[in-house]
């Protein structure tokens, strides 16, 4: 909690009636008299709830675009920035910059993290064993049955799995305890570099 709040709070809790000299709280506060002044008569409010106002997304919007990435980290499929640019455009029905996908990252720094993904060639070489094909494949059954997909609804997949049309090194953003703790679906190995 600010200085400010702390002061308003302490405002407030005065018995009413009684004479209030905001000088003395705002010396008390270590606050400006002015701003303590402004506050209290709510001519303006705490700049957090003027800076949600300005959000292309709300904050609430924002948490829940945050849920849904570490959903498909945990499903293997971590998202591009792109990706994330078109979700939030579509909730926020307008179209929002590349720089506002750095911003929504650096604000949410704590769950998500940005980390670029392998080419294929080198994950073909560190698969080059029987188990980790097993383990492929016996990850690949578990994930159709546990997403319902019918046979007719894939196709064109390889070892890094359905990134279609994704050959070379891309940048994906990823839950960052996930990612931390080492907690991607094997299918996802390719990821670490």
């Amino acid at each position: 909690m600010a200085l400010i709040d702390d002061a308003i709070a302490d405002l407030e809790s005065q018995e009413p009636g009684k004479q209030l000299i905001l000088a003395e709280f705002a010396r008390k506060w270590g606050v400006s008299r002015a701003t303590l002044s402004r506050r209290w008569r709510r001519v303006t409010g705490p700049r957090r709830d003027g800076y949600a106002q300005q959000q292309a997304i709300s904050p609430q919007q924002e948490l829940e675009l945050v849920r849904y990435i570490k959903g498909l980290t945990k499903r293997g499929l971590p998202p591009t920035r792109e990706m994330i640019r078109n979700f939030s455009s579509e909730v926020a029905h307008q179209q929002l910059s590349e720089s506002w996908v750095t911003r929504f990252i650096n604000r949410h720094k704590i769950h998500l993290i940005s980390k670029w993904t392998t080419a294929m060639d080198r994950t073909r070489h560190l698969a080059d064993s029987e188990s980790k094909y097993r383990l492929y494949f016996e990850l690949l059954h578990q994930k159709i049955s546990e997403y319902h997909l019918e046979a007719r609804d894939i196709y064109n997949m390889d070892e890094k799995g359905f990134l279609i049309g994704l050959i070379g090194r891309s940048k994906r953003i990823f839950s960052r305890r996930q990612w931390e703790k080492k907690e991607l679906a094997a299918s996802s190995a390719y990821l670490r570099s």
